[in-house]
């Protein structure tokens, strides 16, 4: 019966990485892996219940026009930096370390300019590697 569930398990993680698409992205010279967050449910989930995520890996959330986007840190255990990003994939605003909501409602950050992408990554490597406002991100979406 263990190992049913054991295997069972398995090819749920499985499925689940199965479903998941990457693709490289750079901020500046650095190479990250960004796990896309296309459909609705990802982008829901998002980096919920992650305990870290490695330095040069974010979620890219990535959406069919530009508007103005909110993002909370609701279920997520990991301090991130929020990259905001138009058509172009130029930064038109960010978010630097935030905090893990740990309170009910969660606050939310909200782009002062329409995005159509978003990037989450480790919170505060953004000002290590200087980023600002106006840089171009460098990746390709099929």
């Amino acid at each position: 019966m263990k190992k049913l569930a054991l295997l069972l398990s398995l090819v749920a993680m499985l499925g689940e990485a199965g479903q998941r698409r990457f693709v490289p992205l750079f901020i500046h010279d650095v190479r990250f892996v960004a796990e896309i967050a296309l459909t609705m449910d990802q982008q829901v989930k998002g980096l919920m219940f992650r305990r870290s995520i490695p330095r040069n890996y974010g979620m890219l959330f990535v959406y069919s026009d530009e508007d103005i986007r909110s993002f909370w840190m609701k279920n997520t255990w990991i301090r991130l930096d929020l990259v905001f990003l138009n058509r172009n994939r130029q930064v038109v605003d960010m978010f630097v370390d935030v905090p893990p909501c740990v309170s009910d409602p969660c606050p939310s950050y909200t782009s002062k300019i329409p995005a159509q992408y978003v990037l989450e990554i480790r919170g505060d490597l953004s000002r290590e590697l200087k980023l600002k406002v106006g840089d171009t991100l460098f990746f390709s979406i099929d």
